[in-house]
Parts: structure tokens; sequence; C-alpha cells
């Protein structure tokens, strides 16, 4: 099969991300010595420089690490909670009957920095200092520009303008940044410099400085910064008026990220590993429990019978997520009913040979299914921009945007090996705080205000984030890190890659490169929370036969760009190789090794 890259074959070690600075930030550290943990640091800081539009310093970061000292796979929490005045009762009193989808409300602790300086502190054997030198050079002294950064700022500009100045002067100061030229972010390189500096001071080695580096994050000057903010000044988001945050120093004082054993799931000789279900990460292992039932191997990769039978079974995983995925520290997700065989095998049978564009959560004994379908919300949603004028709701009103998101994966020669997933916090999502340079996630958009929902809002709850890292096993040796940017198509972009994968015999570059699809039969985890019956959204470069055929079965096909769906990057360990590859589409992603 034709590629656009080679999969690289290397023996030293291998970094692959959404975006070439930060993959070859990686791999600088570890040609200086470091390993996997310290270069994904490293990479996952120069991400919320080279790539603001898709994540920030305030943003969050999911992720799946496996440390070859300890033979130890390990879920690592970089999902911060709702601050403790969000609760469904504040909201609805000022008026709310959906969270925001941008702005100060939205705003969750910000958990990404946490995450990476935990793996930094526990498995890294550089500074906070080294890792950070990177970013900082960035953020400093200028890094070039892509297009989607010059047409998310322009998208925005009125908001920013009329009613966000603090992002207006950062984004805005010569008029919208464009592609191919230099551009700064001083007040970040400021920030990070200042959080060195605190770590440097530190009594007691590298981890003290680390340690060090957190206490100022968590509980100094920018959790103070934060407070400020959020306390001071309101701001207009999704809902057309200006809000208040209720975000407070003592919300990120209280949180911390977490280590978490993977949930899993054995298909065909590999053992998926993805987060738990405050996360939609066990969809995809859901999906494999539907799909082990069909001989996927013997079915074209580009063909009708492979696409409708992947879509149908993702229908009723997703149809599950919503009726049932939710903070467990919060709610009791039957998780072990969900992943059983016997239940997915009575799923199986529910595949029919036309499309379904119902929404059909499984029956389990003792729990009641969420089976809104998102009308409510969208009915709301309805509400609020007739409020402000009618039409439409637009990215340059409000703010309201999916964002998107990064991902990295490293494999050192040690055989230690990071996937990460870092989004949120991107330069759209709320205001800049002018002290920081920086703004807030909004990923508390993916609460419900409901009360009889999985994933209805809480103090201290998480949000069902679509953040989704991916990790496999093989014949239980550690094998290979992969995941994608893209909302909740994550768990549909990174199945298809690993069925092509395992499946149909690609390598890792064949199966990034093979066209793919989308199904967007269930709710948006989104503002504001659209559903479309029975759509699948091909690239162009399926054949005009297998888009009648699909039709002709009863889907509602939607052709898209030749080169548009999925951000996929992967690297594996295959005996002494360490084997990687990178997205070629929208021109970012790369995979480098040596």
């Amino acid at each position: 099969m034709f590629t656009t890259r080679p999969e690289l074959l290397c023996t030293f070690g291998a970094v692959a991300s959404t975006h070439w600075l930060a993959s070859q930030s990686g791999m600088a550290v570890l040609e200086k010595g470091g390993n996997a943990f310290d270069a994904a640091v490293a990479a996952g800081f120069v991400l919320q420089v080279v790539e603001p539009h898709l994540n920030g310093p305030g943003g969050e970061a999911p992720m799946i690490v496996h440390s070859a000292a300890e033979g130890r796979t390990r879920v690592v929490c970089g999902q911060g909670t709702a601050p403790a005045a969000a609760t469904i009762e504040h909201y609805r009193r000022h008026g709310h009957s959906l969270m925001p989808g941008t702005g100060l409300l939205a705003a969750v602790v910000p958990g990404a920095f946490d995450a990476w300086l935990m793996i930094l502190r526990d498995y890294g054997t550089m500074s906070f200092g080294e890792v950070m030198e990177f970013a900082i050079g960035y953020a400093e002294n200028g890094f070039p520009v892509v297009p989607r950064i010059t047409w998310t700022i322009e998208s925005v500009e009125a908001l920013f303008r009329d009613h966000w100045p603090s992002s207006a002067e950062v984004w805005l100061r010569d008029g919208a940044p464009q592609p191919g030229r230099l551009f700064r972010t001083p007040a970040i390189a400021a920030t990070f410099k200042r959080l060195v500096a605190e770590s440097a001071t530190a009594d007691g080695g590298r981890e003290a400085g680390i340690e060090a580096a957190r206490h100022a994050w968590y509980e100094g000057f920018v959790a103070e910064a934060i407070d400020r903010f959020c306390r001071d000044r309101a701001y207009i988001d999704t809902t057309g008026t200006p809000q208040h945050g209720v975000m407070t120093g003592d919300d990120l004082a209280r949180w911390h990220a977490t280590y978490e054993d993977p949930l899993t799931y054995d298909y065909h000789g590999h053992t998926i590993c993805k987060t738990g279900p405050w996360g939609q990460g066990p969809v995809m292992l859901q999906q494999l429990a539907l799909l082990r039932g069909f001989d996927i191997a013997t079915m074209n990769p580009t063909g009708p019978d492979f696409i409708h039978t992947v879509v149908e079974c993702a229908k009723l995983a997703y149809a599950d997520r919503e009726a049932y995925y939710g903070d467990p520290d919060f709610v009791d997700v039957p998780m072990t009913t969900l992943l059983d065989d016997a239940h997915n095998g009575a799923r199986r049978e529910l595949v029919g040979e036309r499309a379904n564009p119902d929404l059909r959560p499984g029956t389990i004994p003792g729990h009641d299914p969420w089976t809104d379908d998102g009308a409510a919300e969208r009915a709301a949603l309805k509400q609020h921009y007739d409020a402000l004028g009618g039409g439409e709701p637009t990215i340059a009103k409000t703010g309201a945007s999916r964002g998107d998101t990064c991902h990295v994966d490293v494999i050192d020669r040690w055989g230690n090996m990071v996937s990460a997933t870092p989004s949120g916090g991107w330069l759209q999502s709320s205001p800049t705080i002018p002290e920081l340079g920086f703004n807030l996630t909004n990923r508390g958009q993916m609460f419900w205000l409901d009360e009889g929902h999985p994933a209805s809002l809480a103090p201290g709850k998480r949000p069902r984030t679509t953040l989704t890292p991916s990790f496999a096993l093989r014949d239980g040796a550690p094998y290979m890190a992969f995941g994608t940017p893209g909302g909740d198509q994550q768990d549909q972009w990174a199945l298809i890659f690993l069925l092509h994968h395992i499946d149909h015999g690609m390598n890792l570059q064949e199966a990034i490169d093979c066209p793919t699809f989308q199904t967007v039969n269930f709710p948006s985890s989104f503002f504001p929370r659209e559903r479309y019956p029975n759509v699948i959204r091909l690239e162009g470069r399926f054949s005009d036969r297998t888009v009648e055929e699909l039709r002709r079965r009863g889907h509602i096909v939607e052709i898209e760009e030749l080169w548009s769906l999925g951000r996929l990057s992967a690297a594996a360990r295959d005996g002494d190789l360490i084997k990687a590859a990178a997205n070629p589409r929208g021109m970012q992603g790369y995979a480098v090794g040596r």
C-alpha cells in the first residue's frame, strides 16, 4: 500500500505527535539522555505553546504510561474537577438550563500541569528546568504559525475585541498572526520562567524542585491569579451575557493528579488499555467486544461491509456511553457488565443489514439508563440564541467551538512508553488571564445540568471527558502507544486504526493513512450537543460504489475532504525495533526516531 511517509524503524527511541516541533523537542530530550517520561513532558509543554488553538497551560492531560522498571502500565488522570461552588442549583439560579460552552463558568481545575509534573517526578530523570527549555524557547523567541491558528483567531476577533480584551491583547496585538510567520507569547514564557525559578530555589534536589513548581501552580502565584480573575470581572460566554467564574484558589489546592489501573479488553492477542468511565475511553473496549463476533479480517477495509459493521457497533457502544458513563467516584457505572461478552453478545444481535437511527442503550439490572437524546438541551440552546438575536450559533458571537486536542506518543530504548492526549485551555475557550498569559479550560461544558444524568454537574466531580489515550499490549508484553485528537471521534478513528493494524495487517503508517470515517448518531459531548441520526461522514477517498451501497443500507452519507478525518500518531515496540508513524492530515503531525 502506498503511504504518505514511511513507517519509521528505530532502535534508540521515537516520538510521534500532532506537531513536528513537539516531536523534535521530545527526541532532543532522548538524545540528551532523558527517558520517555522526560521526553513526553518536554513535548507536552511545547504543544501548549505551538498548538494554542488545540490546548494550553490551563488545560488537561489524561495519559497512559508504562514503566519498564516496574513492569506496570498505569492511567494518569490529568483531568481536573468541578469547583466547589459549581452546583446545579447555582447554575439554574442564574438562569442556565445547560452548561455554557465557553467562558469562566465552564472552567474546571486545570489538570495538565500536575499530571506532567507527577510523571516527571515519579518516572523521569531530568529537572523541571531542563524539560521546560524547549517550551520557554518557543514562547519567548517565537514559533511558526500554522493556518488553523490564524483561522481560529480571525473567527473570534469580534468576541476578543468587544468582550475579551485580555485575549485581544495577546492574539490581536498586530492583527491576527499570519501563517508561516513567527509569533511570540511572552507572558506564557514569563510564567514558565517564574515556575522554573521557584523550582530552582528549592532545597532537596530534583524531586523537591518539581514539588516547588507544583506548589507555585496550585497554591502559589498561578492559583492566586486564577482566583482573582474568576472573582473580579464577568465575561460573556455562550449564554450571551457576562458571567463570573466560580473557581477559587482553594479548588486548585485541593486537587492533584492521580494514578489508576487501566480498564482492559483482550482482542485477537492484544490487550487494549483505556481510562475509566470518567472519560469515554471504555467505549473503544465496548466496540471491540461487539466487533469480535464479526470476521473483520475478511472485510475490505474501504468497503461497505466493514464501514457498516463498525458504524452500527459504534452506535450501540456510544449509546451505552450516554446512558451510563460518569465519574465512578460519584456514580455507579456498571463497567464489568458493559464489557462482558454476554452483554455484548446480546447487543451484537441488534446489528442488522440496515442502518438504525435510534439510541439503543443496553438494559442492565439495577441500573436505569439515561435515554434523553439531547433534545431538551437543543431547545434550551435555541432559547439562548433567540435572546442573542436569532440565527445559528457562531464562534464569532460567543466563542462556541469544539476546539480540538493534541496527542503525543513516546518510546525510549529502555522500553518506557507514554501515550498522552492533552487538550483544553485552547485560546478561544475563555478570556486570557493577563498575569499568566493563558486561559482556563472549558471542559466543564461536558457536564449536564440534570440530576438524573450520570455525567451531571457536582462539586469535585470529573466531567466525562472525550480525551482518550490508548495503549496496547501484545501477548502480554507492552506493545503500542497510540491516539488522536478529535473529540467524540477519538475512539472511532483510533479504533479503525487499530482494526486496520490488527485485523488487516497494515503497518502503522498504512493504518493511519487509510481512508477513515465516523458516525454522529449520538449526542455530541460538546455544546450544543447536536445529534445527527444515521449520518456517517467519509473521507472523499472512498469509492462511489462503497458510498452508493452505504446509502442503499439507509446511511446518510456526507463526503468530507480527501484528507480530513483523524490526526493519529503511534509508536510500537516490536522485538528489538521501535516503530513510529504520524498523521499527514493537516500538515503538522510528525514522527521522529533513531
